[in-house]
Formats: C-alpha cells, sequence, structure tokens
C-alpha cells in the first residue's frame, strides 16, 4: 500500500503543471515613487508603451506588442508615447502626435518604422519628414500644419514630462498604471516582459475591481 501510495504521488507531481514564479519588483520591474498621475477612469488599468521611432529594438517589438495589445483584458487603456529622452527625440514626437492629428496615425506609424529600419531613411527633421510623409499620399499642408499646432506641442510636452516622471533611461519600456516600469531588459526578454506585464496588469485590476 506504502508503494502504491507513493507512486500515486509521484504521478501528481508530474500531472500538475509547475507554477510560474511571480515577478520581482527590482528584477522583473521598477517600483515607481511617487507615483504618476494616470489618465484613464476608476476602475481601468493604464498601460502605456514608451518607444521612439529610430530604436531598433522598438522597431522589433512592434508586432508582438500589437498582438499582445490586442488581446487585452476589458478595462485596460494601452497607449503608445514617444519617448523624449534628449531634445534630438523631439522631432519623432512630434511627428507621431502630427499624424494622429490628421488622422493618419493608424496607417502611417508601421511605415514611419519602416521607412527608418527597413529603407534606411532619415527622418529626423521636420522637412525631410514632411517631404517623406507626402510622397506616402498624406497632405503636406494639414501635416505641417499640425505638426507646428498648439495641440501637438502640448502632447510633446506631456511625453516629455512622462519620460522625465518615470525616469526612463531607454526604450522600449512600458509603464503600468503609474506605478510599476519594466522592459524586455529588465524581464529577461520579450516573453518574460509581456508575463511580467500581464501579471502586473492582473494585480492592478483586481485591485480596482476592474475584474
Amino acid at each position: 500500500m506504502k508503494n502504491l501510495l507513493a507512486l500515486f504521488a509521484f504521478a501528481a507531481a508530474f500531472a500538475l503543471p509547475a507554477l510560474a514564479p511571480a515577478a520581482e519588483p527590482g528584477k522583473d520591474y521598477l517600483v515607481i515613487s511617487p507615483t504618476v498621475p494616470v489618465d484613464v477612469k476608476k476602475g481601468q488599468v493604464e498601460v502605456l508603451e514608451f518607444f521612439w521611432y529610430r530604436c531598433p529594438h522598438c522597431f522589433d517589438l512592434e508586432t508582438e506588442v500589437k498582438a499582445w495589445a490586442a488581446k487585452l483584458p476589458k478595462g485596460v487603456v494601452f497607449t503608445q508615447v514617444p519617448g523624449i529622452l534628449n531634445p534630438n527625440w523631439a522631432t519623432l514626437a512630434r511627428a507621431y502626435y502630427a499624424l494622429e492629428a490628421v488622422g493618419m496615425l493608424d496607417r502611417m506609424h508601421q511605415e514611419v518604422f519602416d521607412a527608418i529600419h527597413v529603407h534606411g531613411q532619415d527622418l529626423n527633421s521636420p522637412q525631410r519628414f514632411l517631404d517623406w510623409a507626402a510622397g506616402k499620399g498624406v497632405n503636406r499642408k494639414q501635416l505641417a500644419d499640425a505638426f507646428d499646432s498648439f495641440a501637438v506641442n502640448a502632447k510633446v510636452m506631456r511625453a516629455q514630462q512622462l519620460t522625465n516622471a518615470y525616469r526612463l533611461n531607454g526604450v522600449p519600456a512600458f509603464a503600468v498604471n503609474g506605478k510599476f516600469v519594466t522592459s524586455a531588459a529588465l524581464a529577461g526578454g520579450n516573453a518574460s516582459l509581456f508575463k511580467t506585464l500581464d501579471e502586473l496588469i492582473a494585480r492592478e485590476l483586481r485591485r480596482s475591481g476592474g475584474k
């Protein structure tokens, strides 16, 4: 009988899936203190991805980010934010918000990435970016007006403030609900990054009553 019980216990140990270790603060993600105010309704969870169009890691991660974001649970508000770690990054941050302002961001976002990383184009000046976008069928005057508009200026300033508030030193980086920052470098790879994000999101949804 003892041998039989031992056999069942041995078999059960292999039948049960191993529990994945929980993400650890300081190892898989950083805790932000003080927390950063979020721009979502009560019960929702804000997730920001900070990126730069010229960043090769952001380009490589973009397809996975899109697939992951498409499956996020109800109550999660995902937003991409052009990070501004130095003044040279501001032009392409402005380009992102100008495309958004003229309703062309969904169509042109991946095009900007591809132009830089696949076709080797330098879009890091307003004139080169505007000329390139016009060649892709975007109304140049509308885009130029948006590029220097008050609304785009405000969004670029906000992107700079968020970059500073989260004390980022590289991209791509993800912020969860004003409290946590993680990245593939911190979490140990892309798969671990999304696992960590899912865990932090689930935790925040439970805390907020959104799930």
